[in-house]
């Protein structure tokens, strides 16, 4: 008998990376990622992910349910340590599930998504956290989530100058002068020293295990994204420039679990948890305050949390 006869397999839609570029817009990644986290965050189940050590990286599973929107998906995701080309460091595939079934009805190649999700809670974070009046927009990093921070950021503030600091001169001064063909931008290629002392926003893009900069170079008034670690023992950001912020987490599972710059000095018993002032449900929603004046330092730590996925997939069915 043919096997397709005993059973009914359901057909899942495929989604790659260019339908996910070409269909998602970043504007509505913000508001989608802003409006979760002020209305679904508090009933939505989302556990800390599961972190699996491979042969040469992370497999990271983020699954995510929202039992009032009806909303089901997981994400997994392969980070690699080493790839041949440092542009495909990052594998990831969204699975947006039926939640009466747990069928898969929507496969999404989620690199961009990713990308794409990530720049948008920082943005998020900057339109809360950052001052009105800033104007030069700092990245440490020359990789996907380097550009996508350059393109989604500037929807937030009215930035005029932007700086971009990587490991390699020649490819920041390549980068730079990329970015700024494709935006139309002035994007300056600086050492790391200048983009930390420089930026009134600054966002750290990169895969170091180490801190990037000196936070004695921060000026009063600096905001700062930092999104590039995951992992306890790693961090983009030093004691000193965590000693001097005003700490937002994206969640406070998640940053507790794996947030480097935080545990790191806090094993040290250089900070206590409570130098975290807000989660960004909290932020958003007003139930804590981000900037409460225009010299604070303040630093928004992102780990990545599956609801930003859940709410960045959902718009590729809408």
């Amino acid at each position: 008998m043919n096997p397709a006869k005993l059973f009914a397999i359901p057909q899942t839609t495929t989604l790659s990376e260019d339908d996910v570029r070409r269909t998602l817009d970043p504007a509505r990644v913000i508001f989608a990622i802003e409006d979760a986290f002020r209305r679904r965050y508090p009933t939505t189940l989302m556990p800390v992910r599961t972190q699996m050590r491979l042969a040469n990286g992370v497999f990271l599973i983020m699954p995510c349910y929202d039992p009032e929107g009806g909303g089901l998906g997981m994400k997994l995701v392969m980070v690699s340590e080493n790839p041949a080309n440092p542009d495909e460091k990052l594998h990831a595939t969204y699975l947006l599930l039926d939640p009466e079934t747990g069928q898969p009805t929507l496969t999404i190649a989620a690199r961009y998504l990713t990308e794409i999700r990530t720049a948008a809670a920082s943005a998020v974070a900057t339109k809360f956290l950052a001052r009105e009046d800033v104007k030069v927009l700092g990245i440490f990093g020359t990789g996907r989530q380097a550009r996508a921070h350059l393109e989604v950021l500037r929807l937030v503030r009215n930035f005029d100058h932007f700086l971009i600091s990587g490991l390699d001169p020649g490819r920041s001064r390549e980068f730079a002068q990329q970015m700024a063909n494709e935006l139309g931008v002035k994007v300056e290629s600086v050492y790391s020293r200048a983009c930390a002392a420089e930026s009134d926003v600054l966002c750290t893009c990169t895969t170091s295990n180490t801190p990037l900069f000196d936070g004695d170079l921060l000026r009063p008034g600096t905001h700062i994204n930092a999104i590039g670690s995951f992992q306890p023992h790693t961090r983009e950001v030093d004691d000193t420039t965590v000693q001097r912020s005003r700490i937002v987490v994206d969640t406070y599972e998640g940053a507790l679990a794996e947030a480097g710059e935080l545990l790191i000095p806090i094993s040290k018993g250089l900070i206590t948890r409570n130098y975290i002032v807000a989660d960004l449900h909290q932020l958003v929603s007003g139930k804590k305050p981000g900037r409460t004046n225009p010299t604070q330092i303040t630093l928004f730590k992102s780990v990545g949390c599956a609801l930003e996925d859940l709410a960045t997939a959902e718009l590729l069915v809408t």
